[in-house]
């Protein structure tokens, strides 16, 4: 299953987003994952190289890469059914190597925030991803979200984004989220995060549980 974590508008998580749910789908899960770091700044790839110094084996491998090598890699990932892939997107949508990216989708990931720049930078990515891949699930997770939000702004911006996807329960901004690494979520954090990341297995991956059992028994 290929997971992609993206948006149009740098800064609304993704890098983070992403780590969180490959470690509640390694650790709490039992999942075979594999994240590919495709972001520019390579941020989780860093951090994976730091942690492999320090601790044991990683729960799960990141590989850093660009748009360009994903036609290569993407066969090989996807040789096993129940391995899932979270691709790390850039944030900018003028690159044609998103294409394949896109296409191979089974479901996108899009934090974003309650004010007009985000909104406006999520719209135009959730349009471009449809024009591209038409019936690809699309969740959408309010990320970094500060207690002073609106309410009616809230409502007018959910109304709108629920015309593409289905909108998550909010992230709050605090700090010791960004403590995250590739070997381990803060507990305290795990506690806040996971009514987003359990809603999203759920809806969308709970059935390679089943697909394991299943295989296991036979």
């Amino acid at each position: 299953m290929i997971i992609i974590v993206g948006n149009q508008k740098g800064g609304p998580g993704k890098s983070t987003l992403t780590l969180l749910l490959a470690n509640f789908l390694s650790l709490e899960k039992h999942c075979k994952v594999t994240v590919i770091d495709m972001d520019y700044q390579q941020s989780i790839a860093q951090k994976f190289q730091r942690s492999k110094l320090l601790e044991n084996d990683p729960p799960y491998e990141v590989i850093a890469a660009s748009l360009e090598q994903y036609n290569v890699i993407q066969p090989v990932l996807c040789e096993n059914p129940l391995h899932v892939i979270i691709i790390d997107l850039p944030g900018k949508l003028d690159d044609d190597g998103l294409i394949p990216v896109f296409s191979s989708a089974d479901l996108v990931i899009c934090p974003f925030a309650y004010d007009e720049f985000s909104f406006d930078s999520t719209i135009l990515f959730s349009v471009v991803l449809r024009k591209i891949n038409p019936k690809v699930n699309i969740t959408y997770v309010p990320n970094r979200i500060k207690a002073n939000v609106r309410y009616q702004t809230k409502l007018d911006v959910d109304a709108r984004l629920s015309l593409f996807g289905k909108i998550t329960f909010s992230i709050p901004d605090r700090i010791d989220i960004q403590r995250t690494t590739t070997f381990a979520t803060p507990q305290l954090v795990v506690a806040l995060i996971a009514p987003v990341l359990d809603q999203i297995f759920q809806d969308h991956l709970a059935f390679l549980l089943d697909d394991q059992k299943s295989l296991k028994s036979s």
